[in-house]
């Protein structure tokens, strides 16, 4: 078995005084992905003993990036994606003999969708760069991708329709990107289940009232879905307005 866990931490420096390292041990990840860090190089001094550490950071400080905790030694790693929009840190990409792990963090589309025809550029340039690592061997993708794919996937649909996250376009390119042979893990083992999210607001008491949104995911190529153990959603997990996503594979 190997087990993946993804998590927008929400400021890694801020959620390491919120008891990240006990989480991390409990956990015991072979694999552990990070959104939303936060930082530069050498802001937060953590190094679990076993495991090899890649961090992509953004130019911007205090914004965006990435970072994966390995056991195993990768055969090669990538920042970025071939070049494009490689300046938010916001993609890593580790290759092994038989696979690709790829942590992400999708941008936001930004209130009044301000910011959707970046978005929609992004989520094509990513698609492409998905499929064409695909066609050399299985990916596991994974992070906060910013979308709730279906009504399903958030408490209150009706009234966020349109929204950042819930717009037609944006979940329009989630679907483009299933049709391109990859399987969302978690909607694989349970179809129909509901109320089961990922991401709270801080307003409104979301979090204790369950008015939750499920924005972060595996998605991983179709000739996986048969190898998946378990995909499930660590709710009872706090430290960040998000909760970590796992995935175990046969």
């Amino acid at each position: 078995m190997t087990k993946f866990i993804s998590w927008n931490v929400n400021g890694f420096r801020a959620i390491l005084k919120k008891g990240f390292d006990e989480i991390f041990k409990d956990i015991d990840a072979d694999f552990f992905c990070l959104q939303e860090t936060k930082m530069q190089e050498g802001q937060a001094d953590f190094h679990p003993e076993g495991y090899f550490e890649y961090y992509n950071y953004a130019i911007k400080k205090g914004y965006s990036g990435t970072a994966i905790f390995a056991k195993k030694e990768p055969l090669d790693v990538k920042y970025g994606i071939d070049g494009k929009h490689d300046d938010e840190g916001r993609v890593i990409t580790l290759e092994y003999e038989d696979f690709y792990l790829v942590c992400a963090y999708v941008p936001n589309a930004q209130p009044a969708l301000k910011r959707i025809d970046y978005r929609m550029e992004y989520e094509d340039d990513l698609r492409n760069y998905l499929t064409s690592l695909d066609a050399k061997k299985p990916v596991i993708y994974c992070g906060d991708l910013n979308v709730a794919h279906n009504e399903i996937d958030l408490k209150n649909p009706k009234s966020n329709r349109g929204n950042p996250g819930f717009s037609d376009e944006e979940r329009g390119k989630f679907s483009n990107l299933l049709d391109s042979g990859f399987t969302d893990s978690f909607r694989h083992l349970y179809p129909d289940k509901e109320g089961v999210y990922s991401w709270w607001s801080y307003r409104f008491n979301a979090r204790a009232n369950n008015a939750g949104w499920r924005i972060d995911y595996f998605v991983i190529s179709d000739r996986l879905k048969d190898r998946i153990e378990e995909a499930s959603i660590l709710t009872d997990i706090y430290g960040s307005d998000h909760c970590p996503v796992c995935l175990v594979l046969k």
